[in-house]
């Protein structure tokens, strides 16, 4: 293999580049204490013409603090499921130095039981984020009147 110019290499190896920006202050995030406040939150940045329509995932990031850093609409889907694919979650959560993640996805129906699948993804995301050092600290399901808990019912 010859030698190659460093210039010559840079231009055939693609730059891998670690940013995060935030206009937050630290001292001005949402913290989060409980299940409840995960709801609020949540309701808040749910598209109101889709919560009871398709069925979206969405996650918040947390610092060590337990204070929302961002959130992430991860997919839209039908009106019976959507993916949501656990390495983009995790990715997101390491590139903003997440240390604790909350799940939410809605269910279209009213109906806040807790699908088979709904369960697996749960164990799935919280045994990738445990190779991390991240904490799963909940997966809510939402509705336009109310909510689920993974972590109120023991099932987290």
């Amino acid at each position: 293999m010859e030698m190659k110019t460093k210039e010559l290499i840079a231009s055939q190896v693609a730059e891998v580049e670690l940013i995060f920006k935030t206009r937050v202050k630290s001292s001005e995030r949402i913290a989060i204490r409980d299940s409840k406040d995960c709801y609020q939150v949540f309701k808040e940045i749910w598209d109101k013409g889709k919560i009871s329509l398709v069925e979206e995932f969405k996650v918040l990031f947390l610092n060590r603090a337990n204070k929302i850093v961002g959130f992430l609409e991860v997919s839209s889907g039908g009106i019976t499921g959507t993916v949501a694919d656990p390495r983009i979650i995790l990715v997101t959560a390491l590139k903003i130095l997440a240390v604790n993640i909350v799940l939410a996805h809605n269910h279209p129906s009213g109906n806040l039981k807790p699908s088979r699948a709904d369960e697996e993804l749960t164990r799935k995301i919280k045994g990738a984020c445990g190779y991390f050092d991240i904490m799963l600290l909940d997966h809510i399901i939402l509705t336009d009147e109310s909510y689920f808990s993974f972590a109120d019912e023991g099932i987290l």
